[in-house]
């Protein structure tokens, strides 16, 4: 058997505060794996643009103010998952966000006989982080983003990814990763981190 082969399939979660770099992240690692980086911010913009019946749903949810409901957010995942170019794995980012749509998530892969593989958590040290996002606010010229309003997210993101972390932890599946230097040194990290647990590049498995 080749090593294409015998190549594991990634179904992958990355998650990190605000300012950490995720989203960067996320798409280096799609891009090394071979698999599409999804995110539900992405998934939201591209049925509102293509006018779909969930994407209508959505556009009247959001022009009322209101937040997309669990209910929604999971039918639209399922409905990514779900497409022929997630089949051989997948990178989500943004979600799952609460307990539900982490039983949900868990329900809809286990139907297909598969589960989540691995939790990517970038962990940095929320000074540090402060400082950085502190800095491009300034540069970019947000007088808006203040400290008190970049460490209130901070705060919003540690009580809600709280939950969802431990439980992940307690399965086995939770990589921690320094969140903290350049894109490059903590995408070696990432690669470093995954390489250890069967997932290897698109490159080195062909």
């Amino acid at each position: 058997m080749s090593a294409a082969e015998t190549r594991l399939s990634p179904r992958l979660l990355i998650v990190g505060p605000p300012g950490a770099g995720k989203g960067t992240q996320a798409v280096a690692i799609a891009e090394s794996l071979g698999i599409p980086a999804i995110s539900t911010g992405d998934i939201f913009r591209a049925n509102v643009k293509n006018e779909t019946e969930l994407g209508l749903k959505v556009k009247a949810i959001l022009d009322a103010g209101d937040y997309v409901p669990d209910s929604l957010t999971n039918e639209l995942i399922s409905d990514r998952l779900s497409q022929a170019d997630a089949s051989e794995g997948f990178l989500l980012d943004g979600y799952p966000r609460t307990l539900q749509q982490v039983q949900f998530l868990d329900e809809h892969l286990a139907a297909q006989g598969q589960s989540l593989t691995t939790v990517v958590q970038l962990v940095a040290e929320r000074d540090e982080i402060v400082e950085r996002l502190r800095r491009r606010a300034v540069d970019q010229g947000r007088s808006d983003d203040t400290e008190d309003a970049i460490r209130h997210r901070q705060d919003v993101y540690l009580r809600e990814t709280a939950p969802l972390i431990d439980s992940y932890r307690d399965r086995g599946i939770l990589v921690e990763v320094d969140g903290l230097g350049s894109i490059d040194e903590v995408a070696g990290r990432i690669e470093s981190a995954l390489a250890a647990r069967g997932f290897t590049s698109v490159a080195s498995a062909s």
